[in-house]
């Protein structure tokens, strides 16, 4: 298949991400690079039980809202990390949509992402707001649903992961388009305003405290996160 330019210049923005660190590498091609992959859509569906549940048995409890929250946890931060990453390095996104990202649950080891390609065409860095809270918003909504997991946890987790992916990009990637990306997206105005207190200092990082908790102090032999607002407590 011929690709385009602008396929081609995403498929390359993608491979220099992979160098960022495990979480942005997302494999693409026109074939899944194994056996077990399904578009994130079909997630969001009836699978999503079974992958709690599984992500309950790992962390030592049960498909609760623990699991719940530490399973949407896992998605955003990939997603996040996808997006942020390649608005960071081309000022582009590739379509990530949920029936264009596909996943797979290795049998150890964390959420795996796959890419068809070549991309129908890329969008601006802006698309990110619309993009990834797309896909979050159906999958709170079953997590709400089907666990009880709080809209305000859920939405910290999100804000947690998009700090989380841009602390690594900053070592990483030089320039400030992840920084001011984020600052837009955790603005009151944004899709994550009023899920923390985000604070960027030139030279120094970033800081960010929630106002929520994702919950992971109850697993087995858990701990506070750096950015949980029961610390500030």
């Amino acid at each position: 298949m011929e690709k385009t330019a602008g396929a081609a210049g995403m498929e390359d923005v993608l491979d220099r991400l992979g160098a960022v660190g495990p979480f942005f590498r997302v494999p693409h091609g026109e074939e899944p690079p194994g056996p077990g992959f399904r578009p994130m859509a079909e997630l969001y569906g009836e699978p999503l039980g079974p992958y709690v549940a599984e992500i309950g048995r790992r962390l030592g409890g049960g498909p609760g809202r623990v699991a719940a929250s530490t399973a949407q946890f896992g998605i955003a931060s990939r997603l996040w990390s996808l997006g942020l990453g390649c608005a960071a390095l081309s000022g582009r996104v590739p379509d990530l949509g949920p029936d264009r990202v596909w996943w797979r649950l290795p049998q150890a080891g964390s959420l795996e992402l796959w890419l068809p390609c070549p991309d129908p065409g890329a969008r601006p860095a802006e698309a990110l707001g619309e993009s990834v809270p797309g896909h979050l918003e159906v999958l709170d909504a079953r997590l709400r649903e089907g666990f009880g997991v709080s809209p305000r946890v859920l939405r910290g987790n999100s804000a947690s992961a998009l700090v989380g992916a841009l602390r690594v990009l900053m070592d990483r990637v030089p320039g400030g388009a992840a920084v001011r990306l984020a600052e837009a997206l955790l603005a009151d105005a944004g899709p994550l305003g009023g899920t923390g207190t985000f604070v960027h200092e030139e030279g120094l990082g970033v800081a960010f405290v929630r106002r929520s908790c994702c919950l992971y102090y109850r697993v087995p032999g858990g701990g506070l996160c750096g950015d949980c607002v029961l610390r500030t407590r």
